[in-house]
């Protein structure tokens, strides 16, 4: 793998993580985008067994290969830097900019659906119904009311590896999946704190979190590579139906419903509908986000977003050639 491939998985990896810190925004849906999906569930579900067994017949050099090295450690590298541009950058801007932020993404995760949609090979009934279920179970889990939070470190551990879980899955957000267990708030402060003041209750609940998303990782890799290989287009169809249901969660204009004060102070959107422009204009009480719908800033924000997977397929392919 040449430094040029290895710079653009590191981008992806970055892409992806910065993905991830956003609630509505997924990273599996990043790497769907950018080419390295499958790739990457191969990747993770070699860890374990096959890769101990590499270990045994060929040391450091069989391991490095079942694990595909460079790839996997040129996304890791970029992931990193990626949550932690998210969690500090990213914040900010949702904080400053939500509209445009929304919108950006909403059109990001739009053209992604067609994306995805477009590598189905035969279309039929069954894989209508597999977009209809995909896109209801999605829409339903953006209206759900967030429960409470449970800050042991079990449930720590439990959040990590259903987070996860759902990082892998295009469309639905492990960011927005911890909200909905009530740890957002909890777990983004807490990592936040620890890469900062490397505190060592703090450092428990983050190293406590990776390890609940690694077991995450391991165990749905598996389920999700036995789909693609014995349901390839039905499971290209569920995605499909799993973005374009979570649309709902990052359309930008949204009355407030119910808000969280988090750790530091900060007080966050836990509960909100999607509203017409119109009536987030005539809205008096939406503190958070203000009453100024912002159509222009938030089209041209839009259609950025469709040219960046638009962009974004144009350079992996120009790559692909040199």
């Amino acid at each position: 793998m040449g430094s040029k491939a290895l710079l653009l998985n590191a981008l992806k990896g970055m892409a992806m993580g910065i993905a991830e810190v956003i609630p509505g925004v997924s990273g599996g849906t990043i790497a769907f985008i950018t080419g390295i999906y499958e790739r990457l569930i191969n990747v993770i579900k070699s860890i374990g067994p096959d890769a101990w067994k590499a270990f045994r017949q060929d040391g450091i050099k069989g391991l490095w290969k079942q694990l595909d090295g460079l790839f996997l450690t040129s996304l890791i590298a970029g992931m990193v830097g990626g949550i932690v541009i998210g969690v500090f950058l990213i914040t900010y801007l949702l904080d400053t900019y939500p509209l445009l932020v929304w919108s950006y993404f909403f059109g990001l995760i739009l053209v992604s659906a067609l994306f995805v949609a477009r590598q189905i090979k035969a279309w039929d009934g069954q894989r209508i119904l597999a977009i209809t279920i995909g896109a209801v179970v999605a829409y339903y889990i953006t209206i759900a009311v967030p429960a409470d939070g449970i800050r042991e470190l079990y449930f720590v551990f439990i959040s990590g590896a259903i987070a996860v879980s759902a990082l892998l899955f295009p469309g639905i957000s492990g960011s927005f999946i911890l909200l909905l267990m009530g740890m957002y708030g909890y777990i983004i402060p807490t990592v936040k704190e620890a890469l900062k003041t490397f505190d060592p209750a703090q450092l428990a609940v983050l190293v406590t979190f990776g390890a609940g998303m690694l077991v995450g990782m391991i165990v749905f890799s598996r389920v999700i590579s036995w789909t693609f290989k014995r349901y390839h287009d039905m499971t290209l169809a569920v995605l499909t139906g799993f973005l374009l249901g979570s649309l709902n969660k990052i359309w930008p204009w949204q009355e407030v419903l119910d808000t969280q004060v988090k750790d530091s102070g900060e007080t966050v959107v836990t509960f909100s509908k999607s509203v017409l422009p119109s009536t987030f204009e005539g809205l008096t009480d939406n503190f958070l986000y203000g009453n100024d719908p912002q159509m222009v800033a938030c089209i041209i924000t839009m259609a950025a977003g469709f040219l960046t997977v638009f962009g974004a397929e144009w350079i992996a392919n120009k790559l692909q050639r040199s």
